[in-house]
């Protein structure tokens, strides 16, 4: 690789615990993929309920509509089930990734006009700017997404280095 920029990145686990579970991403019940899952099963068993204290009211006729009310809040559960296991997975992927953070002795970025390494522990994941689809800058965090997914938070580097890779990515990837 030519000549090109390096940055070392400070690594603080909490810098990037704040980035990564942000409000409330790492709760199982009201993470934004579980939330409406969650409050749409809570609703589901709470009418389950009342048709529950009230089917002796209920004619022979009406009663399937218990028996369909509980097939649907069975299929809540369901889904529910299925994003809490997603939102699990994503987060102890997310805490194994920080725990090797906080053991790594070598974190840094090098990259040029043509291409982008991420150097951890002498395990470096080389890419061509053109391979990153998307990304994100703002005061907190530089993310990138494409054929490596990225994210450094603004507190890991110094404001220099910040800026200079915030450059670095305005001018390199086309989203």
């Amino acid at each position: 690789m030519n000549a090109g920029k390096v940055i070392k990145l400070n690594v603080n686990r909490k810098d990037f615990e704040e980035i990564y579970f942000n409000g409330q991403q790492g709760s199982l019940f009201f993470s934004p993929t579980t939330r409406g899952k969650t409050v749409t099963t809570i609703v589901m068993g709470l009418i389950l309920l009342i048709l529950f204290f009230f089917k002796d009211d209920l004619s022979k006729e009406k009663f399937g509509i218990l028996y369909f009310v509980s097939f649907l809040f069975l299929l809540c559960t369901v889904y529910l089930s299925l994003s809490i296991n997603k939102v699990s997975r994503w987060k102890k992927e997310v805490n194994r990734y920080l725990k090797s953070l906080e053991d790594s002795r070598i974190y840094e970025i090098t990259f040029n006009d043509e291409i982008f390494n991420v150097n951890l522990n002498h395990q470096e994941e080389l890419s061509k700017w053109e391979d990153f689809k998307d990304f994100d800058v703002n005061n907190e965090f530089i993310s990138l997404e494409g054929k490596f997914n990225y994210m450094f938070p603004k507190k890991a580097m110094s404001k220099g280095d910040y800026e200079t890779l915030k450059q670095a990515v305005k001018k390199n990837i086309k989203p």
